[in-house]
């Protein structure tokens, strides 16, 4: 285990009705506020309403921004830094998903920087520490930015999707009510699952050793999962359900199992660069990709893969070796997903290999990537050929 430090100073407020903690909650941070939300959903469920009631019980100010995409993008950061600066607002609440709350982030270091925010977002130069408050309400499991300081902006006039991670950008609260969460569609709470569990990936598959106990942390995670989304996709109103997931979530990427590990992150870079070219839903990339990376990396490194499918699927280790198991693993993970309805293949989403080479170069942000198994472009390029 390396060394490690460990700070996570957001407050979060969890169960049913905690909307109406934020008129207590947000006036510590000021009263000038930039609303951020995507593409409607709060509207069609009353939440947007009750949010404005309770800002409106303050005597708050707000400007909005609306719309913001399900792979956020730098033009829409750019216009709420604007906002920010013209109306000199002093506060961010981002309402929605995963998306919203990392373009929240992005726009709230943007904000006092004097340079390009691409700056930012690619690491050229780090977030400031004056970068402006969040709170965020979060309407969907999965995404984990409700407590974490990452955020992922996609460039579309270049094709490419990068991303940060600051303690600057911490959300400084986040409500968690499991009943807002309810409305979220079958493919949503599909694409959610798969996150939760991608989440944990990788930071199971480290470049670390001994590190027993994050990586039972990881498991029950896992576990819960598994044991939940195919009850929650059969019964989307179930709240017992949906606070399940909400919480699993959010511990999935909160650092916990992080902690003295090195991350690996390969099949999430590798699916940022498809979704920075083709813009599919995150959660069905990532279950697309996962597999087939596990199937790369099992060739080198089996007793990993083959840990997490005894612990986590049952599978008996009698007999067996690591690379036997590590095969039976990735296929129980393969039939998991499909059964709760995620897609297997790009060419699900209607990709072909015509822009592998564009998808391999974004994806290598370095020589290699990855810290389990290191990757080289060639890897790279045959995980996202057999993913299609």
């Amino acid at each position: 285990m390396q060394n490690f430090e460990f700070q996570n100073p957001t407050k979060l407020l969890f169960g049913k009705g905690q909307i109406s903690t934020l008129k207590k909650e947000i006036p510590a941070y000021g009263k000038r506020i930039l609303l951020v939300y995507g593409g409607g959903s709060i509207k069609k469920i009353g939440l947007y309403e009750k949010v404005i009631s309770e800002l409106k019980e303050i005597g708050a100010f707000v400007i909005e921004l609306g719309g913001v995409e399900p792979n956020p993008r730098l033009t829409t950061v750019q216009k709420g830094i604007n906002l920010i600066r013209e109306n000199q607002l002093d506060f961010i609440l981002a309402v929605g998903g995963g998306s919203v709350i990392d373009a929240a982030k992005a726009i709230a270091a943007g904000v006092p920087y004097d340079g390009d925010v691409w700056d930012i977002v690619t690491s050229k130069v780090s977030a400031p520490s004056n970068s402006v408050p969040i709170g965020t309400v979060i309407t969907i499991a999965g995404t984990g930015s409700e407590m974490n300081g990452n955020s992922v902006i996609t460039n579309w006039e270049t094709n490419t999707k990068a991303f940060f991670n600051s303690s600057h950008v911490l959300p400084r609260f986040s409500v968690l009510d499991p009943e807002l969460t309810i409305s979220v569609p079958r493919d949503q709470t599909v694409y959610g699952s798969v996150d939760i569990m991608s989440h944990v990936f990788e930071q199971y598959f480290h470049g670390s050793s001994h590190a027993p106990l994050q990586e039972r942390i990881g498991e029950a995670i896992l576990r819960t999962v598994v044991e939940t989304a195919p009850k929650l996709v059969n019964d989307l109103n179930n709240y017992e359900y949906r606070e399940v997931m909400l919480l699993n979530g959010t511990l999935a990427l909160n650092g916990l199992t992080a902690m003295g590990v090195s991350p690996d992150w390969s099949t999430h870079l590798i699916e940022h660069a498809v979704s920075a070219v083709h813009d599919i839903p995150h959660g069905g990339g990532i279950a697309i990709i996962t597999p087939h990376w596990m199937e790369h990396v099992a060739a080198v490194r089996p007793e990993k893969v083959a840990q997490f499918g005894v612990r986590v699927f049952d599978l008996d280790r009698a007999g067996k070796t690591d690379a036997e198991l590590a095969a039976e693993a990735i296929q129980s993970l393969k039939e998991f997903w499909k059964s709760i309805g995620a897609p297997t293949k790009l060419s699900d989403y209607g990709i072909d290999d015509k822009e592998i080479e564009l998808m391999t170069e974004r994806a290598m942000l370095a020589d290699q990537i990855g810290s389990y198994v290191s990757l080289t472009k060639e890897d790279v390029r045959k995980i996202l050929r057999n993913s299609l």
